[in-house]
């Protein structure tokens, strides 16, 4: 005999119509009945209901949906702004039920045992969820109540029908009758298409025709995909929510009191907190690698600056940041002109610790060459201490790239830096790429300038070269390889055309030339 199916928990789903779209009005204060919709890709993602009576769908391009609805205002979708925006509602939700978890911007579920026992029965908690959610603003969220996170998701979304004229936000459907109430839902909602079509095939159009199904007989063929659904589609979604973990406050704040108007007095007063702020990193698991640092004066100007390191911040490396931000700022145009009264630090990049551990003979850069250049940069500004790295392009100037000391190096996509760079040179590469390129001469054994044809093909051989100004003193050349053509932008009438040499001269030197207009230049040289 097999076990009994587990039972499901009750569970209260919240569910926010178009949460995108309330994200958006929100961000960009516009106008609750203007039309506008997001957009992906040059695609209509979602559409105001200003929009969508006017035909507006998903799916549409863009010029597609302006031309049906005059004014659209077209936004680019951002899902950051979905979850920034929805964070106020899940610690609003939290205050009133403990437990939370967020399944998605615009949709989360809590274990509704607790709260109706608390409040006095499921109806009394959604009411007193619904009050606290009007407190903040948002009077267009749905409640659903049932057995399972499946089935009050569904719930919810079932109190918005476009055909009824009355839509009541709150839908409870009683223990154990989930099952009935998903019965006439189509598979679509199950989210799996793949398993949607298969069912379809076989004559399966709606949750209640699988739940009628046998358990064992839907596993055997569909395997896991196919129990799951089957458990939703019959009530019996066991998986109770799992209340989300509120991450810890890493950030320290001091208040001076009274406010302490020099630096060594300040640095002082300051070292136990960066002893609790570095602690409270580590405790959690982290290590830090950029902290914002925020020093507030008695006049009311605040001075606040982005701190990285290469590796991560100890105390020491604290309180010398906000030693130096002083510092800097006493010569600078934001100079501090009154006492501190408090500092507040916070944490802006935080990476796992075990992915930064010393290695058996150390890693990371010299402490003292990093305290150095920190020290200049907190003097001289962030961007005054730069580090160069490579990059993707074709010219060689374009692969050499400058970032600020400290910072992270930009993540580049594989296909930015790696091939294929049509044009690009092959390597070795040249050991000095000048900042500006050195007018060249390359000369035949008549003396004429040596160019390339229509069809690429040089006009004559090298046989002399200068980088003289005045072509008075020339080398002869040895030997030499190209051209290799390089077409930029070859479809705007701004874009490049040019040739690639490379040669050697009798004194051995190698070069790298390049040929744009008829007019030679020196890109680089092969020490």
């Amino acid at each position: 005999m097999s076990d009994p199916p587990p039972c499901a928990t009750r569970t209260m789903a919240l569910w926010c119509p178009d949460w995108p779209l309330t994200a958006a009005l929100r961000e960009h204060s516009l106008d609750v009945d203007a039309p506008f919709v997001l957009t992906v890709k040059g695609e209509v993602f979602a559409s105001s209901p200003t929009a969508r009576q006017q035909g507006v769908r998903r799916g549409l391009r863009v010029r597609e949906a302006q031309a049906r609805c005059p004014g659209l205002t077209a936004l680019a979708y951002d899902p950051i702004l979905d979850r920034r925006h929805f964070e106020p509602v899940v610690a609003t939700m939290e205050t009133a039920m403990p437990g939370v978890q967020l399944l998605r911007p615009g949709l989360a579920a809590v274990t509704v045992k607790g709260p109706a026992r608390f409040y006095g029965g499921e109806e009394k908690a959604a009411g007193i969820l619904f009050q606290a959610l009007g407190d903040i603003g948002l009077d267009d969220a749905r409640i659903g109540i049932a057995d399972g996170a499946f089935a009050a998701e569904q719930a919810a979304r079932s109190t918005e029908d476009p055909g009824s004229s009355s839509i009541e936000p709150l839908c409870i459907i009683p223990p154990g009758a989930s099952a009935w109430f998903l019965g006439t839902f189509p598979l679509d909602v199950l989210d799996q298409p793949k398993l949607a079509v298969l069912l379809r095939r076989l004559g399966i159009t709606s949750l209640g025709d699988l739940a009628a199904l046998d358990f064992s007989d839907v596993r055997n063929r569909f395997g896991l995909e196919g129990a799951i659904a089957h458990r939703q589609a019959s009530g019996l979604d066991h998986r109770a929510p799992v209340a989300r973990v509120p991450p810890p406050q890493l950030d320290i704040h001091l208040a001076l009191e009274p406010p302490v108007s020099r630096i060594d007095h300040l640095a002082f007063a300051f070292r136990t907190s960066a002893d609790l702020f570095v602690g409270g990193v580590r405790k959690a698991g982290f290590i830090c690698t950029a902290v914002q640092i925020e020093l507030r004066p008695e006049t009311g100007e605040v001075s606040t600056q982005l701190w990285h390191h290469p590796r991560w911040f100890d105390a020491d490396d604290v309180v010398d940041r906000v030693r130096w931000q002083l510092q800097g700022g006493a010569n600078g145009a934001h100079t501090l002109t009154s006492a501190i009264t408090g500092v507040t630090v916070t944490p802006t990049v935080v990476e796992s610790l075990g992915e930064h551990a010393d290695g058996l003979w150390g890693t990371g850069t010299d402490e003292d060459i990093h305290h150095g250049l920190s020290r200049a940069q907190g003097l001289l500004g962030h961007g005054a201490v730069l580090t160069g790295m490579v990059s993707g392009g074709r010219m060689l100037a374009d692969r050499q790239i400058h970032i600020p000391w400290g910072d992270p190096p930009p993540k580049f996509p594989v296909s930015e830096i790696s091939p294929p760079w049509p044009g690009c040179l092959p390597g070795p590469a040249p050991a000095t790429v000048f900042a500006h390129a050195v007018p060249a001469f390359v000369q035949d054994t008549q003396g004429n300038s040596v160019e390339v044809d229509s069809r690429g093909s040089l006009t004559a051989a090298p046989a002399f070269f200068s980088i003289d100004a005045a072509g008075r003193r020339r080398s002869a050349v040895t030997s030499w390889a190209g051209p290799w053509p390089l077409n930029e932008r070859w479809w705007d009438p701004k874009g490049r055309r040019l040739h690639r040499f490379q040669l050697v001269d009798e004194s051995g030197a190698a070069w790298l030339l390049v040929l744009e207009e008829h007019h030679w230049r020196a890109e680089a040289s092969y020490d």
